[in-house]
C-alpha cells in the first residue's frame, strides 16, 4: 500500500512568509525599467482600443515602443556579461 505524503520542504518552498532573497530583489530591480516601459507600451495601446487612433495617439505608440525596446536593449546589454548557475560557459 503507498501513503500519499506531503513532502515539507516543497510545502513551505512558497509560503506566503517567505521573502525573497538580496538576488531576487536585485533582478527585480535590474528588469524593473524594462518592465515600466512595457507598461507605458500597453497603457497606450489600451487608450486606442475604443477609437481609431488619431495621429497623436500613433505617435505615443511609437514613442513608447522605442522606449520599451531600449529598456529591453539596455537590459540585454547589462546582463549579457553575467553568468547563470548552470549554464555552459
Amino acid at each position: 500500500m503507498s501513503h500519499i505524503v506531503t513532502v515539507q520542504d516543497a510545502v513551505t518552498a512558497f509560503a506566503p512568509w517567505v521573502e525573497p532573497t538580496d538576488a531576487e530583489l536585485d533582478a527585480i530591480e535590474l528588469e524593473m525599467p524594462a518592465v515600466l516601459a512595457d507598461v507605458d507600451l500597453l497603457d497606450a495601446l489600451i487608450i486606442t482600443l475604443d477609437r481609431t487612433p488619431s495621429e497623436l495617439d500613433a505617435r505615443r505608440i511609437r514613442r513608447a515602443r522605442r522606449r520599451a525596446l531600449a529598456a529591453r536593449v539596455d537590459l540585454a546589454n547589462r546582463t549579457n556579461g553575467a553568468s547563470l548557475p548552470g549554464g555552459a560557459a
